[in-house]
């Protein structure tokens, strides 16, 4: 008997939560929240932000978004900095740091996933680059 969509969807989903959770788990920084991560990448992929649209990008309030980044600028990953068209901004941005600790956990996650591919049939990687494409059309917005 064959699953409802309904069905395949929960198996999908608890698949990818499964599969995102273990590619997480691959960072170069122990103690650094995904929160955290997920503002160095971010700048990294984005460039220099305000505390505005960080908070907005991340769907946190500002005050959230302010502690996440003190603790960040605190460990020395991403420095503030006054707008010079209008000093009561400020912008923000990677620090050489900050940006090393991305690139590290892109390359720990990636070599995570490449091994576990490599380990795959053929047939199951050509499976899944099919499904990889499926995927971002669902989530293409």
């Amino acid at each position: 008997m064959s699953k409802s969509i309904a069905e395949q969807g929960a198996e999908t989903r608890i698949a990818v939560f499964r599969l995102a959770r273990r590619l997480r788990a691959q960072k170069s920084v122990d103690d650094m929240s995904d929160g955290q991560f997920a503002v160095l990448a971010v700048l990294n992929l984005h460039g220099t932000q305000t505390l505005t649209s960080l908070a907005e990008h991340e769907k946190v309030s500002a005050p959230s978004m302010n502690r996440t980044v003190d603790c960040l600028e605190e460990s020395g990953w991403l420095a503030r900095t006054a707008d010079e068209r209008d000093r009561r901004k400020m912008n923000i941005d990677l620090t050489d740091a900050g940006r090393a600790v991305v690139k590290a956990t892109v390359s720990r996650r990636d070599a995570w996933l490449t091994e576990r591919l490599r380990a795959l049939p053929k047939e199951d990687r050509e499976i899944l680059a099919r499904a990889t494409e499926i995927m971002r059309g669902i989530t293409a917005e």
